[in-house]
């Protein structure tokens, strides 16, 4: 019945209307599938070019491979950790499934990260976390996660100083991501500190939220006041918390680029750290655009495009990024799906609701 259709029913059995998308949404996100189609063409040559290696990959040293799954498994337990230090009592099974989850539908569909974590946040609300503590927490882990992203060009940067010299093209990326950490880094300590920065800017974007929300017909534009209170629910969330929650950030990063690392010694290749480093933050900032799922094509020619920079033969550098790729990428994919069988038969499936 047309009546049911725009009716969904919450965890607690109520019932609650839901809108239809509105014919804006719908344009973008047809325009959305477009440009990842086209992108995903113009960089097809670059992945092929990664996935011819793959009857390659049986020649790889097996206990390097070994290695490159151990640390990708850590880096996943870091993130369940930071996850845990955010809601204090959630349990390992919920903190673990609803990351694999959302983890692996953020890089199946394009803009899948807002999707990803949309669901993450409605696992972590039916296994009985209170849905603003859920929010705050997925808030406050991606700010201290991509924080210590940012950070890791200058890491290398000042780990070159004792190492090896850095090439001039992949300077330019470090300090380029040495002066985005240094603006995050300032934002964030005004935000946290002051109202009055974010006052001034929840204004603007107000206005011009208010201006957007109407054009596509969406009420409850966000507001000043709003950012506010979203700032003070991320402050407490971590609370005095937040040396075990940049620890846990600290070692997701650490311990995926210990993989790309692994799966270099795989190949026989003989990496100098910092370059590597620099390589890995430019490939792991190029997986962060959401143009395409997971930044498929992104990483594959960003990574191995700055491999070489970093003094890598080229088939070495096609083949350990395909291996890093298969652990970091591809496995968890099915792990998703096994997670998501195993919290539907403890908790049942997730509510069809959005987060505010």
């Amino acid at each position: 019945m047309a009546g049911e259709s725009d009716r969904a029913v919450e965890a607690n059995g109520a019932e609650v209307p839901t809108r239809r998308p509105s014919r804006w949404r719908i344009i973008a996100r047809v325009v959305l599938l477009v440009v990842s189609a086209t992108v995903l063409y113009g960089l097809l040559p670059r992945v092929l070019a990664v996935f011819a290696q793959a009857p390659r990959l049986l020649e790889l040293n097996p206990l390097w491979f070994v290695a490159v799954l151990g640390f990708e498994i850590a880096s996943f337990t870091c993130v369940w950790w930071l996850t845990r230090i955010a809601v204090p009592g959630v349990s390992w099974f919920v903190a673990a499934t609803s990351q694999l989850v959302a983890n692996a539908v953020s890089r199946i569909v394009p803009g899948g990260p807002a999707i990803g974590t949309a669901i993450g946040w409605r696992m972590l609300s039916v296994s009985g976390v209170d849905r603003t503590q859920a929010g705050a927490a997925i808030a406050a882990t991606s700010f201290i996660s991509n924080g210590v992203l940012f950070a890791l060009p200058l890491v290398a940067v000042l780990g070159s100083i004792f190492g090896a010299p850095v090439p001039r093209s992949l300077a330019l990326v470090a300090w380029g991501g040495a002066l985005v950490f240094v603006v995050l880094f300032g934002a964030a300590f005004l935000v946290v500190r002051f109202d009055r920065p974010l006052k001034l800017a929840g204004t603007v974007i107000e206005r011009v939220g208010h201006w957007i929300y109407l054009r596509v017909g969406r009420p409850n534009p966000p507001t000043a006041a709003g950012l506010i209170r979203q700032r003070d629910l991320v402050v407490s969330a971590l609370g005095s918390r937040w040396e075990q929650a940049l620890a846990a950030a600290v070692g997701n990063w650490l311990f995926d680029y210990l993989a790309l690392v692994a799966a270099l010694y795989a190949v026989g290749a003989s990496p100098h750290l910092s370059l590597v480093l620099l390589a890995y933050g430019a490939g792991a900032v190029l997986g962060m655009i959401p143009i395409t799922p997971g930044g498929l094509g992104f990483v594959e020619a960003g990574l191995t495009a700055t491999l070489a920079l970093a003094g890598i033969g080229g088939e070495q550098a096609l083949l350990a990024t395909l291996a890093y790729r298969v652990a970091s990428y591809w496995l968890p994919l099915p792990a998703g799906l096994g997670a998501w069988i195993a919290f539907r038969h403890r908790y049942g499936t997730p509510p069809a609701t959005t987060p505010a």
